[in-house]
């Protein structure tokens, strides 16, 4: 087998601070705004003439946050709670051989900046300085496939979770006018159930934390219920 060498061309600038609370897929938090950052060899309009003509883009991307752990054959995937094992080639797990990635994104616009050049994103749903290796655009007449099924990810996930924030922390977000979808952005994100499969079998009120943007985040959830308890600056 060969050995291929392969550099990024840019990194993410993402509000997900931490692997924990990261949607499993791409678009499923809109509200998710990010950057790609080109590194300085690709900063150039050249490399993207034209791009703006599509909506979406595909980004092929390396889990630089578990690289280092290797892979395995065989994983478990969220959607199986965690108690079923499927190949990893099966399944978009991050232990992957070469740990590659890649996301569906939205495509909001071109920013340049003080000598950068940026592509402006909506609907991430990578880690903050994950590395990205290539850009492709979506092709809708060949990309999305009306006839195509998706075994145990047939469908989209859904939960039941509600959340609700406290009335101090409803005023923070008001007042704070850097990300004006912050209270969307956090609901959406808690929507999803971002807990471990093993948690979400336990009974009683569990706390967790989390940081988004430049924000700490703690709530508790009860049953299928968070509640946002408090927000400050990291």
């Amino acid at each position: 087998m060969s050995d291929y060498s392969i550099s990024a061309i840019g990194h993410i600038q993402s509000p997900y601070k931490q692997k924990f609370a990261i949607p499993r897929q791409p678009r499923l938090v809109p509200e998710a705004k990010a950057k790609l950052i080109f590194a300085p060899e690709f900063n150039r309009e050249e490399f993207i003439r034209g791009i703006d003509e599509f909506t979406h883009i595909w980004l092929l991307f390396r889990f630089h946050g578990t690289a280092d752990k290797g892979f395995s054959a065989m994983v478990r995937p969220p959607r199986l709670g965690g108690n079923e094992r499927k190949g990893v080639f099966a399944t978009r797990a991050t232990f992957r051989p070469n740990a590659i990635g890649m996301s569906a994104v939205k495509l909001e616009g071109i920013e340049y900046k003080n000598g950068q050049l940026s592509l402006l994103l909506a609907g991430i749903d990578l880690l903050d300085g994950t590395p990205i290796i290539d850009i492709k655009p979506y092709l809708p007449y060949s990309d999305a496939m009306q006839d195509a099924s998706a075994g145990f990810a047939d469908t989209r996930p859904e939960t039941q979770m509600s959340v609700e924030f406290t009335p101090e922390v409803t005023y923070f977000i008001e007042q704070q006018t850097q990300h004006p979808d912050l209270l969307n952005f956090i609901s959406n994100v808690l929507k999803q159930d971002p807990r471990p499969a093993y948690k979400k079998q336990k009974d009683g009120e569990q706390s967790y934390g989390m940081t988004l943007y430049d924000y700490n985040i703690r709530w508790q959830v009860n049953g299928e219920h968070n509640v946002v308890t408090s927000i400050e600056k990291s």
